[in-house]
C-alpha cells in the first residue's frame, strides 16, 4: 500500500545550499516555494551569505528559515569548537571522521577541512525535527551533506546540475552515489554520466528544473520588423550568464566585431561574474563597447522586461578549461517562453531544448566565425526570429512546466516510489 502520510507528517527536510538567496539560482528559489505550497516543512542550511544585492520575488515568497554555516572556520572558531564538541558525541561520528579522513588523503586542501567543520556544526546545531537532508549540488553542499547524515544517521539525497558534475574527481561521484538514497539531476547527459558511475543506475534520475510558467506567463513577441537595416533601430539582442568562461562571452564579442559594420544592432548583457572587466576591455579593444549596455546582475522583473523587449536571445556557451560546463540554462527556457527566439551552441544539454532549425539556432561552441554566421542571418531575417520564438515557445510551455517535475520530487522526498517510467521524463529531451 502507499504511503498516504502528508508532506508536514514526514518531518522536516533540511535543504542544504551553497549560498543563499542567490540571483543566478532561481531554479532552487522555484523549488524550495513549490515544496513549501505542497505541504512541505523546510529550513534551509546555507554554506555561505548571500553576495547581490538585490532578490528576486520569490525569495521574498519563501517561508522556510535560513541558518547559515561558518563560511570560513577561522572566522567563528568557537561556534566551530562548540560543534566539533557536540558532534563527537553523535553515534555516527567515528564513521563521518574515517569518511572525512580518507577524502582528505585524496584531497588534501583547505576546503576539504571546511566542509568536515560545517558538518560538525551543522549536524550540532540541527534544528528539531528534521527527518532528512536534501543537498542543492553534488560537490560541497554534498560532501558537508554527507558528513552530516554520517554523524546523525539520517538519509541525504542530493540534485546535481552542471559543473558539480563535471569538475569533481570520479571517486568522489562514486562513493557519494553510493551513500545517497538517490539523486537527481536536471540533464540528460549528466544522468547518463552519473549512471555510468553506479551499480544502481536506477538511483539516478533525470528531472528537468521547468519553469513556473505562471511567473512567466507568455508574452506576444516577433511584432518587431527591425532587420538591421536601420541605424536608428538596431536589432536588439540580449544575453543573460554570469561573466565566467563556460558562458562564452569572449567568443561573443568576437563574433559580434566580425559583422558587418552596416549592420546595426546593440547588446544588453544581464549577470554579474568575475571576468566582467576582462569582457568590457576586450569589447573597447574590438571597437564594440558602444553598441553594448553592461547592466549587471538583475533581479527577475528586470530580466523578464529584458526578454520581452529584445529580438534575439544569445548564449555562447561552451566547456571551460576545468571541465566546468552549463547544464541547460533556465536562461533559454526563460527566454523561450516571452516567445524570443534563440542562438546558443551545441554543447551540455542546450540540444535537449532547442531542435536547430526547429526551435531555435545553435552553432559548434567555441567557433566565432559560426556565431557571426548565424548572428548576421537572424538579425538580418525578422520572420524567421519569428518562426523560432513560436516553435520554442510552444515547446517550453509543453514540455517544460515545472510542475510535473515537482510531483516527481516531492513522491521522492516523502520516501514514495514513483510509477514506472515517471522518473526519467525522457521524451521530453
Amino acid at each position: 500500500m502507499a504511503d498516504t502520510q502528508t508532506p508536514s507528517a514526514a518531518g522536516t527536510v533540511a535543504v542544504v545550499l551553497k549560498g543563499y538567496p542567490r540571483l543566478s539560482e532561481t531554479f532552487i528559489a522555484q523549488e524550495i516555494l513549490a515544496l513549501e505550497r505542497r505541504g512541505f516543512r523546510l529550513t534551509l542550511i546555507s554554506l555561505r551569505h548571500p553576495t547581490d544585492r538585490k532578490r528576486h520575488p520569490v525569495h521574498d515568497e519563501i517561508s522556510a528559515p535560513v541558518a547559515y554555516l561558518p563560511e570560513y572556520l577561522y572566522q567563528e572558531p568557537l561556534r566551530v569548537l562548540r560543534g566539533w564538541a557536540q558532534a563527537r558525541r553523535l553515534p555516527g561520528y567515528a564513521a563521518a571522521r574515517r569518511a572525512f579522513l580518507r577524502d582528505l588523503r585524496r584531497d588534501p586542501t583547505p576546503n576539504r577541512v571546511r566542509r568536515f567543520g560545517q558538518a560538525c556544526v551543522l549536524a550540532a546545531e540541527l534544528p528539531a525535527g528534521v527527518t532528512r537532508f536534501y543537498a542543492h549540488f553534488l560537490h560541497t553542499p554534498a560532501s558537508v551533506t554527507r558528513y552530516a547524515s554520517l554523524m546523525t544517521g539520517l538519509p541525504w539525497s542530493v540534485s546535481a546540475h552542471a559543473k558539480d558534475i563535471w569538475t569533481i574527481p570520479e571517486w568522489e561521484k562514486r562513493e557519494k552515489l553510493a551513500e545517497a538514497d538517490w539523486l537527481v539531476t536536471c540533464t540528460a547527459v549528466g544522468a547518463e554520466h552519473l549512471r555510468g558511475l553506479t551499480a544502481d543506475p536506477a538511483r539516478v534520475r533525470l528531472l528537468y528544473h521547468g519553469l513556473d510558467l505562471n511567473r512567466f506567463a507568455g508574452a506576444r513577441h516577433g511584432d518587431s520588423a527591425r532587420d538591421g537595416s536601420d541605424p536608428a533601430q538596431p536589432v536588439r539582442l540580449l544575453s543573460v550568464g554570469r561573466a565566467v568562461e563556460k558562458k562564452g562571452y569572449d567568443v561573443l564579442l568576437q563574433a559580434l566585431s566580425a559583422l558587418p559594420e552596416s549592420l546595426a544592432w546593440r547588446l544588453t548583457h544581464i549577470g554579474g561574474g568575475p571576468l566582467r572587466s576582462d569582457l568590457e576591455s576586450q569589447a573597447a579593444t574590438l571597437g564594440i563597447a558602444g553598441r553594448i549596455d553592461w547592466q549587471g546582475a538583475q533581479a527577475q522583473a528586470e530580466v523578464l522586461a529584458q526578454y520581452r523587449a529584445a529580438d534575439l536571445f544569445v548564449l555562447a556557451s561552451r566547456v571551460a578549461g576545468d571541465g566546468d560546463r552549463d547544464g541547460l540554462p533556465n536562461v533559454l527556457m526563460e527566454a523561450q517562453s516571452q516567445g524570443l527566439a534563440c542562438l546558443s551552441t551545441r554543447v551540455a544539454a542546450i540540444p535537449e531544448l532547442i531542435e536547430d532549425g526547429t526551435t531555435g539556432l545553435l552553432v559548434p561552441p567555441g567557433d566565432p566565425a559560426a556565431l557571426a554566421a548565424a548572428l548576421a542571418r537572424l538579425i538580418a531575417n525578422p520572420g524567421e526570429r519569428r518562426h523560432y520564438g513560436a516553435a520554442g515557445q510552444q515547446r517550453v510551455r509543453a514540455d517544460f512546466d515545472m510542475n510535473g517535475g515537482i510531483d516527481i520530487l516531492a513522491r521522492l522526498l516523502k520516501g514514495e516510489p514513483g510509477p514506472p517510467g515517471s522518473l526519467s521524463r525522457d521524451a521530453a529531451a
